[in-house]
């Protein structure tokens, strides 16, 4: 197959260095070692699906593939998943049968979703004052308290035998994207810090930094 060829081939994720859930993408990438390019979504107020890989509700990361498109950040792990070989042993959350770990994985996702809100009314001009916002804060506060007190029983809890869980790899990125945005300060989360710094030494994870893109 010619170079050309081989890159047309390629996966491509449609996503941001500073997004949190195309970093899980990228983490995934690597931790399958699957080799793909990557286009910068530039402007995240367009209201053009194209510029999200086709994505219909506008927001990031998808994976477009001969194939077709996958839409969000565990489709798109889910696809890398199978494109690797061999396959590593992955924890997915539908696997997460016990409460703790099933509302660790649900918090982690509402905080990355609630963190998102913050942002982009932010940017929009919104300010800190309003009651949504206030809610929004609360709650984000409700729900790294509850992680902090939970995540060393709930890993503790995830299958031994594994090379990755999505649950760990979205909590890093949360975790790592409050400090990077400064949307909530983090030194005083602990259990969160020491797992963070654990599992910063995987190299899917050294070599997928937040930054913004330029």
């Amino acid at each position: 197959m010619s170079a050309a060829l081989e890159e047309l081939a390629k996966p491509v994720i449609i996503g941001r260095s500073s997004s949190h859930f195309t970093r899980i993408t990228r983490i995934f990438a690597a931790e399958m070692r699957v080799d793909y390019s990557f286009r910068v979504v530039r402007d995240l107020m367009s209201p053009n699906p194209e510029d999200y890989g086709g994505n219909p509700a506008l927001r990031i990361p998808s994976l477009q593939t001969p194939q077709g498109v996958w839409f969000g950040s565990l489709n798109v792990c889910r696809e890398l998943w199978r494109r690797s070989n061999p396959r590593p042993r992955v924890v997915w959350p539908e696997e997460l049968d016990k409460p703790l770990l099933a509302n660790a994985q649900e918090l982690v996702s509402q905080a990355m979703a609630t963190e998102v809100t913050i942002i982009m009314e932010k940017v929009a001009g919104a300010g800190d004052s309003n009651a949504h916002q206030a809610k929004l804060r609360k709650g984000l506060l409700n729900m790294m308290a509850w992680l902090e007190e939970n995540t060393r029983p709930a890993l503790a809890a995830l299958p031994p035998q594994r090379d990755l869980s999505y649950l760990e790899v979205s909590l890093f990125c949360l975790v790592k994207h409050l400090e990077f945005r400064e949307v909530l300060p983090t030194a005083s989360y602990a259990e969160l810090n020491q797992f963070c710094q654990q599992f910063a030494t995987r190299p899917s994870a050294s070599e997928t930094p937040f930054r913004f893109d330029t």
